[in-house]
């Protein structure tokens, strides 16, 4: 009998214009620092006072810089807009926005570092923070947008960005030129597709005037994950994508890797041991001029698919469907552990396991799809 197999795609991803943070989608108050201290309020560009940058609490030295060349012969890339802050050695900036406890939220934000030396931004949000190296620059723009989840534990979180870091040079310190928040709807699996966000349609806010995609940094977990149902189980970031600056094969986002093999996702799924499954997913490249030879190889109990694909940097997709059987290890459910990424990992039973490998491109992946063979032959019928 042969097979009915349908692809579902959901496009629910809000590509417009940051708002107001009332709705708790769009920019902080001031979020794009353009609205300056008074004069009286700075010291060349060190902002004087805690509560002088409107909307802001600041702590420790902390600047307010306009993009461009700088004394000393640095010049400072600002991504969004024109003016950022500068956070000295151990500094802080922090603001409350109003959230609803218990939902799921992602910070987007643009981060970059002013001097050669490793820099690390943390991100905090109590009783949750997060660490995020600076030492890698993925765009040409000199800066790099990021996003970080967390779950609200009241009506009220306070958001604080600090440079954790001590340098010896103290003209060097992280940029924030841009914060914004968006509320993320959970995803759940369904009896035509038990990949939770298999389309990447929820995710981060992607800015508007945002070129160059939005980072997720490595090692989030799945609970507070910026792109929900995945856990970034990476040592490098991988890059959230949009299609209005990006090639995307279906809806509106998609995934890159865009650290070779040190950039990983992965979900855990329930399966039932002996059932029948099929597995599709989409992979290809982002239009971004890069040629070269990838193989997607995917596994999943004893069966392997292998998917070779040759970008000619014009965007173009290939899918594929790989059909298997959990092994039986007991009574019951198990769980399928889908991992994706650029270079091989090692995984336990019960593993669908896929990686791609590529020298010179970084390869975007879209439309996971897990489904039960029994559950469309009884549809079909």
């Amino acid at each position: 009998m042969d097979l009915l197999f349908f692809f579902l795609s959901f496009s629910t991803l809000f590509l417009g214009s940051a708002l107001a943070v009332g709705g708790t989608h769009g920019f902080f108050q001031n979020g794009n620092f353009e609205e300056p201290p008074k004069p009286s309020q700075l010291n060349k560009t060190v902002i004087l006072g805690n509560h002088s940058l409107p909307g802001w609490e600041t702590h420790g030295l902390v600047e307010y810089i306009s993009a461009g060349p700088q004394p000393g012969g640095m010049f400072f890339a600002v991504a969004h807009g024109v003016h950022a802050v500068r956070l000295g050695n151990e500094a802080s900036v922090s603001q409350s926005v109003r959230v609803k406890a218990g939902s799921l939220y992602s910070l987007t934000f643009g981060a970059s570092r002013t001097c050669a030396q490793d820099e690390v931004i943390r991100v905090s949000v109590p009783p949750l923070s997060g660490d995020l190296p600076l030492q890698t620059l993925y765009s040409s723009s000199g800066g790099d947008t990021y996003a970080w989840g967390f779950r609200a534990a009241s009506g009220v979180a306070q958001v604080t960005f600090h440079n954790i870091g001590v340098q010896e040079d103290p003209a060097c310190g992280p940029l924030l030129d841009a914060v914004a928040i968006k509320e993320l709807l959970p995803p759940m699996p369904s009896k035509v597709n038990l990949v939770k966000n298999g389309g990447f349609e929820e995710g981060p806010l992607v800015f508007k005037n945002g070129t160059t995609g939005v980072l997720l940094p490595p090692k989030q977990e799945d609970a507070t994950s910026p792109l929900p149902g995945w856990i970034i189980e990476s040592l490098k970031a991988v890059k959230y994508v949009d299609s209005a600056h990006f090639a995307v094969p279906y809806g509106l986002a998609a995934v890159e890797l865009v650290a070779g093999r040190e950039s990983a996702i992965a979900q855990v799924i329930r399966t039932v041991p002996g059932q029948s499954y099929s597995l599709t997913f989409v992979v290809g490249d982002a239009k971004n001029g890069c040629h070269g030879s990838m193989l997607v190889e995917a596994f999943a109990g004893k069966e392997t698919l292998k998917v070779p694909f040759k970008s000619g940097g014009k965007g173009e997709f290939k899918s594929a469907v790989l059909k298997f059987r959990p092994l039986r290890g007991g009574p019951g459910s198990h769980f399928l552990v889908l991992t994706i990424t650029q270079g091989l990992m090692t995984m336990g039973p019960y593993v669908g396991l896929f990686w791609i490998k590529s020298r010179w491109c970084h390869s975007v992946i879209e439309s996971w799809s897990l489904i039960t063979t029994f559950f469309f032959l009884l549809w079909k019928n």
